[in-house]
C-alpha cells in the first residue's frame, strides 16, 4: 500500500530546521556580526503586520523590551490606518511583516508610515515585492517558496529575523549579545528534537478534535505564541479558538468554561505563582480539561502535557511555535480537513 502523501502544510513544518540555519548563516557571519543594515538613531520601534505576521511583531516587541531596553509596540495594519494619529517622532522605526510583501493591508500602512516621513524597514520573504521595493532597509527571510494557506517556515523565518534585528539594536547599545547569538546556533537541533514530540501531539491533537471550542490562554511573551496557536487551529480544522492572556481571562471571560471547551495553556517560562494559582481556580471551579504546552508545575495536573527542555527562552519560543503547528496539523487531520485548502481561504504568493 502506498503511503499518503504529506501536505505542504506538513512538508513545510518539517523543512524549518533546515530552512532556520540556512537563514542564520545567511545574516550572521562568522565573528557574529549581523550582516543587514538598519538606521542606528533609534529609541522607539512600531511593528506593522496582519495574521501570523501580527504574532510575530508582538512576540518582537516583548524581545524589544527584554533584551534591547527598547520600548516597541505591535499594531494590526489594519488597525493602524484607522487611526487618525500614529506615533510620528524622528527617532521611530516602522517595522513592516508581511510573507508575499504583497499585503494589502500592510503595504497602505507602510505608505501611510512614509507620508509623514518615518523611515521603514521590512521583513519579507519576497525580493522585489511591493514592500521590498517600497522601504528604506530590508530583510530577507529565506524561507522558500510557502505552498500552505497556514503561515508555518514563513512565520519562524520571520521570528528569527525578528529577533536578530533586536539582537542587532542591542549591539548598538553595548549589550554583549554573543550569549543570545550562541543559543541561537542551538536552534536547528532543538526543532528537530521537537519533531520527535510528532507521536506525542498527534494523540493530544486526537483529544482536541473532539471539542467544537477551545481556550488558549498565556502569560507575557507566551501569548504571542498563544494567539499564533489559535489561529492555526482555526484556520485548519475550523474549530472556534480563543485566545487571552491567563490574567485577563480570569476577569470574567473565564465564565466561557461553563461551556466545556478544551483548555490550553502555552508557557515558554517557569510558571508563576500567579499562573499556578489561577490555574488552580479554574480547576477548582470549572474542571476543564487541560493541556499545558510548555512549562508545567506539580501543582497542576493536566490531562495532557507537551514539553520540551530547552535552556534557552528564546529558542524553546521557536520550539512552542512548531509543537502548535504540528497541533493544529493533526487536529485538522483527525477532522478530516484539507490543511492546503482551508475553505474560503486564500494565499498571496507573489
Amino acid at each position: 500500500m502506498l503511503n499518503k502523501q504529506k501536505s505542504s502544510m506538513e512538508t513545510e513544518i518539517f523543512e524549518q530546521s533546515n530552512v532556520l540555519e540556512n537563514l542564520l548563516k545567511t545574516h550572521v557571519n562568522d565573528n557574529n556580526y549581523i550582516l543587514f543594515d538598519i538606521p542606528s538613531d533609534i529609541q522607539k520601534v512600531v511593528i506593522v503586520a496582519s495574521g501570523s505576521s501580527y504574532h510575530c511583531a508582538r512576540f518582537t516587541a516583548d524581545l524589544f523590551g527584554n533584551i534591547a531596553n527598547i520600548e516597541a509596540r505591535a499594531i494590526y495594519s489594519s488597525e493602524f490606518l484607522l487611526k487618525s494619529t500614529v506615533p510620528h517622532e524622528s527617532d521611530i522605526l516602522y517595522v513592516f511583516i508581511t510573507q508575499s510583501g504583497e499585503t494589502s493591508d500592510t503595504n497602505s500602512a507602510l505608505k501611510k508610515a512614509k507620508e509623514l516621513g518615518m523611515r521603514t524597514l521590512c521583513i519579507t520573504n519576497k525580493k522585489g515585492s511591493t514592500i521590498w521595493e517600497a522601504s528604506d532597509f530590508k530583510i530577507d527571510c529565506c524561507a522558500g517558496e510557502e505552498k500552505s494557506i497556514a503561515a508555518t517556515k514563513s512565520l519562524t523565518t520571520q521570528m528569527l529575523c525578528c529577533t536578530l534585528l533586536v539582537l542587532k539594536y542591542a549591539a548598538h547599545k553595548g549589550i554583549d549579545i554573543a550569549p543570545y547569538l550562541n543559543e541561537l546556533k542551538t536552534l536547528s537541533a532543538m526543532i528537530e528534537k521537537t519533531y520527535q514530540l510528532h507521536s506525542k501531539i498527534k494523540e493530544t491533537a486526537k483529544f482536541l478534535s473532539k471539542f467544537k471550542n477551545i481556550v488558549i490562554t498565556a502569560d507575557g511573551i507566551s501569548y504571542a505564541i498563544a494567539k499564533e496557536a489559535s489561529l492555526k487551529i482555526k484556520e485548519t480544522s475550523y474549530i472556534n479558538v480563543y485566545s487571552n492572556i491567563l490574567g485577563e481571562f480570569m476577569h470574567g471571560h473565564v465564565a466561557i468554561l461553563n461551556n466545556k471547551p478544551a483548555f490550553i495553556h502555552i508557557s515558554i517560562n517557569e510558571l508563576s505563582y500567579t499562573a499556578i494559582k489561577n490555574l488552580n481556580k479554574i480547576e477548582e471551579d470549572y474542571n476543564p480539561p487541560l493541556c499545558i504546552i510548555g512549562c508545567s508545575n506539580v501543582k497542576i495536573n493536566p490531562k495532557h502535557h507537551i514539553n520540551i527542555d530547552c535552556e534557552s527562552d528564546i529558542v524553546k519560543s521557536f520550539c512552542i511555535v512548531v509543537i502548535a503547528q504540528l497541533l493544529a496539523l493533526e487536529t485538522a487531520k483527525a477532522l478530516g480537513r484539507n490543511v492546503d485548502k482551508p475553505h474560503g481561504l486564500n494565499k498571496v504568493v507573489k
